[in-house]
């Protein structure tokens, strides 16, 4: 059997290298390292039009939306707290469609820290826009323990208690339609939500390419090559308000 084929989100930002100073599309080398390792090929996807993300997801085993900046407020209808970092619009744009056009065609989904916080806007839900205690400082990635929900997906994945790698200052606050908290924190911050079979999408609030646990990303890669055989659409939902209710959780900003 061939290795499925899995696309990473990517930055769009100034970059140096060599004698160069330009606009590029940028992704840490630990996303690429966790795909392989876990038994998949990593291709990246910058930033592109959002009506061209239905056939790019069709072209793919599985869909990684990585980590990197906070998610503009007005996606999920807030005004912008003063400690919620600038926009990164085409991000949004491209990676919110990414995930209606995942979800819409059972394709195999991993949010990434900003990429939880995405899935969970894109089905509706809300973010905490500051959160202490996540961050141990300013560029450095801490650690702290994370305890499944017993029945979840995530905890099929990782039964135990676990330490992961985290940076965030954002949460999950209202949670999006059809989404379940399958982790928390010591501090009863959500730290991983997913939807309900079929489907397969699970969001982490860790970064899971800063350690050496390839349990959940080998969950993606593993689902992406049994959906490759045909997988089973399950409809998205519209954008905005929901009635559910979830609770406070982790955040972005994270590499």
């Amino acid at each position: 059997m061939s290795k499925p084929l899995i696309g990473v989100t990517t930055y769009l930002d100034q970059a140096r290298w060599g004698v160069w100073d330009m606009r590029a599309a940028l992704l840490p080398a630990p996303y690429p390292r966790l795909v392989q390792e876990s038994g998949g090929i990593a291709v990246m996807l910058p930033p592109d039009a959002p009506e061209a993300a239905a056939a790019v997801v069709a072209r793919l085993d599985g869909l990684v939306v990585a980590g990197g900046a906070d998610v503009e407020p007005v996606w999920y209808g807030a005004e912008p707290d003063p400690r919620t970092g600038p926009p990164a619009r085409e991000r949004d744009a491209w990676e919110l469609a990414l995930i209606d056009a995942a979800l819409a065609s059972g394709t195999p989904l991993l949010g990434i820290c900003r990429g939880m916080q995405l899935l969970n806007v894109a089905r509706g839900g809300t973010l905490v826009q500051h959160l202490d205690g996540h961050v141990e400082a300013v560029g450095v990635i801490g650690r702290h323990p994370v305890k499944p929900v017993p029945g979840s997906r995530y905890a099929a994945l990782v039964p135990e208690l676990a330490e992961v790698p985290t940076y965030h200052h954002q949460a999950v606050d209202r949670l999006g339609a059809g989404l379940a908290a399958s982790a928390h924190a010591e501090d009863g911050t959500v730290e991983a939500v997913e939807l309900a079979a079929p489907a397969w999408a699970l969001g982490v609030q860790w970064h899971p390419e800063m350690g050496e646990d390839l349990r959940v990303m080998r969950g993606l890669v593993e689902a992406a090559a049994r959906a490759a055989a045909g997988p089973t659409p399950t409809a998205p939902a519209p954008r905005g308000p929901v009635a559910s209710e979830g609770q406070a959780g982790a955040g972005t900003g994270a590499p």
